[in-house]
């Protein structure tokens, strides 16, 4: 199948063509704002469907709303007919219509003259009226304000709060393209969900969230899916020199501990470094849990229940990754037992509390 995307360098755009081909789904025919009148009756006359995505929403001049939007939608509808041809047509338009805008009335134009081609040659044509979509490949100032203040607060650069109480509705990339592959496949128009509505003082908020020094050990509730999709496009606006960051990594001549991860509400993730032939912990919990698993080396993990003088032995290594449960109420420790670094990952049940530690010491071999 060939499919011809216009507006093919826009966000839409762009997240589209991806999953076009990375999904292998057929052809792509792309065009854009640059490309000439010539190309795209060369890629109408070779289309089995159009998503036409392209539009202007923030020009120069007013007139270009017309141009890009109802302009560019009549020429297309005038090439498929030209050709005595009827194309099936995915068209991006906007909630907007209807608020009297230069911008709304261009969409609706195009609306008019989708609706009137699909009446007088009986295509298939699909009107979707999006609300503000955000994800990666955005841009600020431009698509969404989620795009202005993610990149923004990304970049260390001020945002402009005009209204904290004013509500948007947004949806995500990911879920309209997913809506827009279903129409090409079910030739029938389909719901944009879900939706998410959200204020844009909350929305300030959770993105400044993100970038606080204190979330970097942090992950919020990946339950609430619409976080999840936010903080995916906040990352998609990170400098690429300011990808990474440091962890603080606690060293002495046993090896290192480092955390990696707080989850309040499901633990720790903490990297340990153990030198050849050292041993460390030597403690027990009384609520506290633990995971222990060995990624790099090997060597023994023993644990005795309090009280007992049974001592229960792990052979570990990363020849055969395997986790060892660590029980409250049990001393436990684990030693290197090879010639390099062992690098053991660790899960704890809750984040640790200085002033509350829960640990115990007392050795495992009386």
């Amino acid at each position: 199948m060939n499919i011809l995307v216009t507006g093919a360098k826009g966000f839409l755009g762009k997240n589209l063509i991806a999953r076009i081909n990375a999904m292998e789904t057929g052809t792509v025919l792309p065009f854009d704002i640059d490309d000439t009148l010539d190309k795209l009756k060369e890629y109408i006359l070779k289309a089995d469907f159009i998503f036409h995505l392209a539009g202007i929403n923030r020009p120069k001049e007013q007139f270009e709303y017309y141009e890009g939007n109802a302009e560019l939608t009549e020429t297309i509808v005038k090439i498929i007919e030209e050709k005595s041809n009827k194309i099936p047509i995915a068209f991006s338009s906007t909630m907007q219509v209807g608020n009297g805008s230069d911008y709304a009335k261009s969409k609706e134009m195009a609306e008019k003259t989708l609706i009137e081609y699909a009446a007088r040659t009986d295509a298939k044509v699909f009107i979707y009226r999006f609300p503000g979509i955000f994800g990666k490949w955005s841009k600020p100032d431009y698509n969404t304000v989620v795009a202005t203040y993610c990149h923004n607060i990304a970049h260390g650069l001020p945002i402009d709060i005009r209204d904290p109480d004013y509500t948007l509705t947004l949806c995500y990339v990911d879920d309209v393209v997913d809506v827009l592959l279903q129409t090409m496949n079910q030739q029938e128009t389909l719901e944009i969900e879900p939706l998410y509505q959200i204020t844009l003082g909350e929305l300030a908020s959770q993105i400044n969230t993100f970038a606080s020094e204190d979330f970097k050990l942090g992950i919020s509730d990946f339950s609430d899916i619409f976080t999840k999709k936010l903080y995916a496009t906040y990352l998609s606006f990170l400098p690429e020199n300011n990808i990474t960051y440091p962890l603080t990594m606690h060293k002495d001549e046993r090896g290192s501990f480092t955390e990696f991860l707080h989850l309040p509400r499901h633990g720790q993730v903490s990297v340990n470094v153990t030198k050849p032939g050292i041993t460390k912990g030597n403690h027990w919990h009384d609520t506290k849990c633990e995971k222990f698993l060995v990624v790099s080396g090997h060597g023994v993990v023993k644990l005795r229940k309090l009280n007992s003088a049974d001592v229960l032995e792990y052979n570990v290594s990363d020849d055969n990754l395997e986790v060892v449960n660590i029980p409250p109420g049990y001393t436990h420790n684990f030693t290197n037992l090879g010639d390099k670094d062992m690098v053991t990952l660790i899960w704890v049940n809750e984040v640790f509390d200085k002033l509350h530690p829960d640990t115990f010491f007392e050795k495992v071999d009386e």
